[in-house]
């Protein structure tokens, strides 16, 4: 079902059971598979290659326990040129991929959250709201990015790296603040950041590490809680 207001741009196909709702501006050369659902008012540009079964420009939802409401005013899903996404994969409304970004399959991306040119979210990883994903960014296997995170340029976080933004856990006694990894860090498999932590420029953090303070820049750190390695 494709409304009739929708822009669709030349030599785009698109697959079988594919819904496409009012107001989707579509790119030319896109390539989109089966079962697809796109929202309202989604922006695709041009040469984007879309997989199957995926969701599109979806609203968040709540119930009474949410203690954060999602905001009912998003900005429509933008999608950049040269984008790849794979199967199974949800990005919701508000969210904003530059141009050359690739998202691996069943990979979600929340809220008012940006990806920057040429980065990757990888295979089954998940992106909270209000995170922000700098360029070059490479974001391995099911790693898990936590809301209100900052992700400068040139990261590499490998495999189930796992990131939490709430020192009480629920107590509502916190304001909520994900890690801060700085230009060039490297992130080993298995990490885990706490709330708030910064990690520094350059800065290397060992697999299996808990990082519960700051990392300062070129400094490599391992360990459970995580301490620089001595020279």
């Amino acid at each position: 079902m494709i409304y009739e207001n929708v822009e669709i741009g030349k030599n785009s196909s698109i697959g079988e059971y594919v819904v496409i709702e009012k107001g989707v501006i579509i790119g030319d050369n896109v390539t989109i598979g089966h079962h697809v659902v796109i929202k309202e008012d989604t922006v695709i540009g041009d040469n984007v290659k879309i997989g199957s079964l995926i969701s599109l420009g979806k609203r968040p939802t709540t119930n009474k326990k949410m203690a954060r409401k999602p905001v009912s005013t998003l900005a429509p899903l933008k999608i950049g040129h040269n984008v790849t996404i794979g199967d199974h994969v949800v990005l919701y409304r508000g969210v904003m991929l530059a141009d050359d970004v690739y998202i691996g399959d069943l990979a979600s991306i929340r809220e008012k959250t940006i990806v920057g040119e040429a980065s990757i979210v990888g295979r089954s990883a998940t992106v909270e709201n209000n995170t922000v994903i700098g360029k070059r960014v490479t974001i391995q296997t099911g790693s898990y990015v936590t809301a209100d995170m900052m992700i400068e340029d040139d990261v590499f976080i490998g495999p189930c790296v796992s990131s939490s933004n709430d020192k009480y856990m629920g107590e509502g006694n916190y304001r909520h603040q994900g890690p801060i990894i700085k230009k060039g860090a490297k992130i080993g498999n298995n990490v885990t950041l706490l709330p708030g932590v910064e990690i520094g420029e350059e800065a290397v953090v060992g697999a299996g590490a808990v990082v519960t303070k700051r990392i300062h820049s070129n400094t490599t750190c391992v360990g459970n809680p995580a301490q620089p390695l001595r020279k």
